[in-house]
């Protein structure tokens, strides 16, 4: 069998103490800020609302709706028998768990909230937002890695294949986290970036966001093909996985924000 060594990298990035800091938290710390600071450069290209003001007021809602939506969403949608049977640990969220889809319904829910408390297009509004948001799947995606966890489908053929420490098979596996990094993150940035710089695109509003929907639903859909199931789940309608039959609506969603978007003449 082919395999590669798993890098020997520490889950805790470094210990202050008794307060551990892990990369995961790390991750989530990066992908926040840079999101942040790069919504920020957007705003400013553009005068008007919203502005960059604007999203300097939401990112404590973007942190509450992405954590508190996560977590909710990793209840709903992948250990519901579990927690209903143990409801104080859904409250545990050091314990991991979180799922990107609630993580977003969260978001969503924040946008429409902030939108409407101050008068902004939810669409003008969450074309940024949705620019930005590579930047965090990229990061998570790279400490799911380092932690080992959400691998990938066994790969005995192939020859950069990794065996996880917390696989209990020990088999040669797809680095499947790294496959999501690449096109959740870095290809789906790059197309953003390319795209909210054109005007027929940022002109439109809701033509961002609905590209990103596509983006990441696709995008999730393929890198599932690779990805080990959920344990507690297994493989669930027609052999799909729980990421894939989430990722459809957002796919669909997607579309029908850009043909709503492509309707609308180009603001200048």
């Amino acid at each position: 069998m082919l395999a590669i060594a798993f890098p020997a990298i520490d889950p805790v990035a470094f210990e202050l103490g008794p307060i551990v800091i892990r990369w995961y938290a790390l991750a989530y710390l990066a992908g926040f800020v840079l999101g942040w600071r790069y919504c920020l450069a957007l705003a400013r290209r553009t005068p008007g609302r919203p502005s960059a003001e604007d999203y300097d007021d939401f990112l404590t809602w973007a942190v509450v709706g992405v954590i508190l939506g996560g977590r909710i969403g990793y209840v709903l949608f992948y250990n519901l028998p579990f927690y209903l049977q143990n409801p104080l640990d859904a409250l545990m969220v050091w314990h991991g768990g979180m799922s990107f889809h609630g993580g977003l319904i969260g978001v969503l829910g924040a946008i429409l909230l902030f939108c409407w408390k101050r008068g902004l297009s939810p669409l003008a509004f969450g074309d940024l937002i949705a620019a930005a948001a590579p930047i965090g799947l990229f990061f998570g995606r790279i400490a799911n890695f380092i932690n080992g966890e959400l691998y990938g489908r066994p790969a005995p053929d192939v020859s950069w294949a990794v065996v996880f420490p917390r696989d209990p098979l020990q088999v040669p596996r797809h680095p499947s986290q790294l496959y999501e990094a690449f096109l959740e993150g870095a290809v789906l940035f790059v197309l953003l970036a390319i795209l909210v710089r054109m005007p027929a695109v940022r002109g439109r509003a809701g033509m961002t966001a609905g590209i990103f929907f596509i983006g990441y639903g696709l995008s999730r859909i393929i890198a599932e093909f690779f990805r080990e199931p959920d344990a507690q789940l297994g493989f669930l309608y027609a052999g799909a996985t729980m990421g894939q039959l989430l990722s459809v609506p957002m796919v669909l969603f997607g579309v029908w924000l850009v043909a709503q978007a492509r309707r609308r003449p180009a603001a200048v």
